[in-house]
């Protein structure tokens, strides 16, 4: 398996990833000789239909450094360029610290977020049933 792209979102639109953790990942990016893309806002690009997340979606595996991974994918989705889910692996800066998404960016393994399982997912009542 080779190593997985990597792909880091600044947020800047949205900016609900604190400051000082984009700032902290980005830096030690940069000094870490690694390749990377660095894209302004990942939710810009998909409201854009951009062509580009079509072809990060089919280069293989990719580690992204944004937000909550379901928004990402969800956002990839809407792009007709699905994530593969086992060749996936979304670090959430929002909660995650730099140091550990740059411990996962650096790691030669990838840790796919797999969907959950139906059985694990919350229910919705049905329209007009009481909750007790």
């Amino acid at each position: 398996m080779s190593t997985p792209a990597i792909l880091y979102c600044h947020c800047q639109y949205a900016q609900v990833v604190p400051k000082e953790v984009k700032a902290a990942v980005l830096q030690r990016l940069c000094e870490s000789g690694v390749a990377f893309d660095a894209v302004a806002d990942l939710c810009e690009m998909a409201a854009r239909r951009d062509p580009a997340l079509q072809q990060l979606a089919a280069s293989g595996s990719v580690k992204i450094a944004a937000c909550f991974p379901r928004a990402v994918k969800g956002l990839f989705h809407q792009c007709n360029a699905d994530l593969a889910p086992d060749r996936t692996e979304v670090l959430n800066m929002r909660t995650m610290t730099a140091d550990e998404v740059c411990a996962r960016l650096a790691a030669p393994d990838l840790l796919p977020n797999l969907p959950v399982k139906n059985a694990e997912l919350p229910t919705v009542p049905e329209k007009g049933s009481v909750q007790s």
